[in-house]
């Protein structure tokens, strides 16, 4: 399940592209915006300003803006970014501890499948795709 730090990282991102702007956009505009909480919204701010996708600047005239085009920011590296991972269970996670199991589990292929489509829909989603809503049935 996505969490909503994930969630609202999306909505983060698609709001500083919505911006349109090399301006630095308030974190109290984006809040009011979101509906998200303030401190809420710093920490998820925190988390994209630290893996550089999203440039920040205190003081008067600050806020956050992105660092790329809307376009190069894929949904999959937004989301684990803020979730730690898609994988679906624990052994199938980067880094885990080798599965007892591996050799004789019955469902270990169905989990690789099914990642496989979660990180394949994930990579294949834009920031601006989910501006414009392109590629979605609405």
């Amino acid at each position: 399940m996505i969490s909503t730090k994930g969630r609202y990282a999306l909505r983060v991102m698609i709001d500083l592209a919505e911006q349109n702007t090399d301006k630095f956009v308030p974190l109290d505009e984006i809040a009011l915006r979101q509906g998200i909480s303030k401190k809420y919204l710093e920490s998820i701010l925190k988390i994209l300003v630290s893996e550089k996708l999203v440039k920040g600047l205190r003081g008067k005239g600050g806020g956050y803006k992105l660092t790329r085009k809307p376009e190069e920011y894929t949904a999959k590296e937004i989301l684990e970014l803020t979730e730690g991972t898609l994988a679906t269970v624990a052994c199938l996670k980067s880094g885990s501890e080798p599965c007892l199991m591996e050799s004789s589990c019955k469902t270990l292929p169905m989990w690789r499948n099914f990642d496989n489509m979660v990180y394949d829909f994930f990579s294949n989603i834009t920031i601006w795709d989910l501006v414009t809503g392109d590629k979605f049935d609405k």
